[in-house]
């Protein structure tokens, strides 16, 4: 799955050929084919994505399967990055909201709890968050992937933070991002 990943010239597909590609994948490993999305390692996920272009996260987006499993997939890898070192006596609980999604409101919500140097990330929202933060979700797949500086998110205005600002700042800071390569 990684050798394909890799070799996919992005630049030659439309957001919709993209789409279609993704959606093939997955319905491959939906029907126990042996292909799995889930089974790209976390170098190549992040270089897709950084060559992808805006209209290619945007059209992942929007496609409400494929949203739903790039959403599940980086929440997933969430904990493999989680540094318990860095988050010694740290315990807040964040709320994403992620507009245009199927959900209360128009959002795809998910929480991350860090407590007792364990990270865990779900769409179970039954915890009191410190934080709320809302983005699209083009940009959080650009964000958790090091696509994107979420400082620069953050002052212009494309992240919203809801609730206390500390832990929506030190956020990524308990985590090992993937850093992207170049060509």
């Amino acid at each position: 799955m990684n050798a394909f990943a890799e070799k996919l010239v992005l630049g030659r597909l439309t957001p919709e050929q993209f789409t279609q590609v993704l959606e093939t994948l997955h319905m491959l490993g939906s029907v126990g084919a042996g292909i799995e999305l889930s089974s790209l390692s976390t170098d190549v996920l992040v270089d897709v994505v950084r060559r992808a272009s805006r209209d290619h996260l945007k059209a992942i987006a929007s496609h409400p399967e494929l949203r739903a499993v790039f959403l599940d997939e980086i929440f997933r890898r969430m904990s493999e990055h989680f540094s318990p070192t860095r988050a010694r006596h740290v315990d807040f609980v964040v709320s994403w909201r992620f507009s245009e999604g199927a959900g209360e409101d128009g959002y795809d919500r998910f929480q991350t709890v860090i407590e007792d140097g364990v990270c865990v990330s779900s769409t179970d929202l039954s915890r009191t968050p410190d934080t709320t933060i809302t983005l699209s979700v083009d940009d959080f797949i650009r964000m958790a992937t090091g696509n994107a500086a979420a400082a620069a998110m953050f002052v212009t205005g494309r992240v919203k933070v809801k609730g206390e600002y500390a832990p929506a700042v030190r956020f990524s800071s308990y985590f090992d991002i993937p850093k992207p390569t170049g060509d």
